[in-house]
């Protein structure tokens, strides 16, 4: 710490808070610890009283606070990621259109044990709306050494971005929905409604939705219907359980479809199937789809959109963090249900 006149001291840290008083009308933190003196600040810091500031030296190899913020953020932030300016150290990552947000959790565990480096994001696949933060970093002190901040920078350089937006692709979806009773009106259809609506807040659009009853035959013409039509998703509801008259997941398979998953380690949505057929998937959705806020839809369709070709793994992998709470006002994404990673 030195003391300089304030006319010398663009460019230079600022030591200590900067109090402005205006009687009757404003007492509060003019500059803040940490702050870089502009040449534009000389004028208000002479209206202050003050003709000599308190300011840091930063040694041969040192870093401040706003600039090793920024080397972190830029460092880490990859496809569809704007960044905030410094704000007291800190600065955040922001996402500048809708998609999947991906986080490399191992390199951002990594990251954070680099000393004196904090990086903190929200959950990895999660959906993410346009101008919504999803991240932010600073150091703890006011500077660091620069090889903290180079470890950093090597460690993003090894893997693909830390901190990603995947946008979604613009699919056309076919919804076949299976069941005697809907299929001869003897109950109202309630599956359509919810997917066209959840699909179109995923920027993709339905192309129109079949009623049949529990027959293979039909449920599997439904489908092949669909893809000749160029769907890239059809999405099946209905008879997804057990029992006996439940046709769909043998339907599905009879489709030509190849199965990756019947059943997922959720709740709401073990009874889930996932399949392709010449590339396109193929989504058997159990009726908890209708009825919860958050079910398995929510942790799979978003990373099919976004161009993700599930395995069972990744299905397998959603056991940690399946479990959904159940809470009455549902906060999903910002809950733990689907955080298995």
């Amino acid at each position: 710490m030195k003391k300089v006149a304030v006319e010398e001291a663009v460019g230079m840290v600022i030591c200590h808070d900067i109090t402005r008083i205006v009687p009757g009308g404003f007492k509060g933190r003019a500059f803040r610890k940490g702050q870089r003196v502009q040449a534009e600040d000389i004028p208000l810091l002479k209206d202050l009283g003050k003709e000599h500031l308190y300011v840091f030296e930063l040694r041969e190899g040192w870093i401040h606070e706003d600039d090793a913020a920024l080397r972190i953020a830029q460092a880490a932030a990859g496809h569809g990621i704007t960044l905030t300016e410094p704000a007291e150290g800190r600065i955040d990552l922001v996402a500048s259109e809708p998609g999947l947000l991906k986080v490399d959790v191992a390199a951002l565990s990594l990251i954070n044990n680099v000393e004196e480096v904090v990086f903190s994001t929200l959950h990895t696949n999660q959906p993410v709306s346009a101008g919504r933060p999803v991240a932010g970093t600073r150091i703890i002190p006011l500077a660091t050494r620069e090889v903290n901040i180079t470890t950093v920078e090597e460690i993003c350089r090894k893997v693909s971005p830390v901190v990603s937006v995947r946008p979604y692709r613009p699919l056309s979806v076919g919804i076949v929905t299976t069941g005697s009773e809907v299929f001869s009106g003897r109950i109202e259809d309630r599956f359509g409604p919810v997917l066209k609506t959840k699909f179109s807040e995923l920027g993709s659009r339905v192309m129109g939705q079949v009623l049949v009853s529990d027959d293979i035959e039909k449920t599997v013409a439904a489908i092949h219907g669909f893809l000749n039509q160029g769907a890239g998703l059809v999405a099946v509801t209905g008879g997804m359980s057990v029992d006996p008259d439940d046709q769909t997941p043998a339907a599905i398979r009879a489709a030509g479809c190849t199965v990756v998953t019947y059943g997922a380690p959720t709740f709401p949505g073990a009874m889930f199937m996932l399949a392709y057929i010449d590339g396109v998937p193929v989504v058997g959705l159990p009726g908890c789809v209708m009825y919860y806020r958050a079910s398995i839809f929510d942790l799979v369709v978003p990373r099919i959109l976004a161009g993700e070709v599930l395995t069972r793994a990744d299905i397998v992998a959603m056991g940690h963090g399946g479990f959904c709470a159940g809470c009455k006002d549902c906060r999903y994404p910002i809950c733990a249900f689907g955080k298995s990673s």
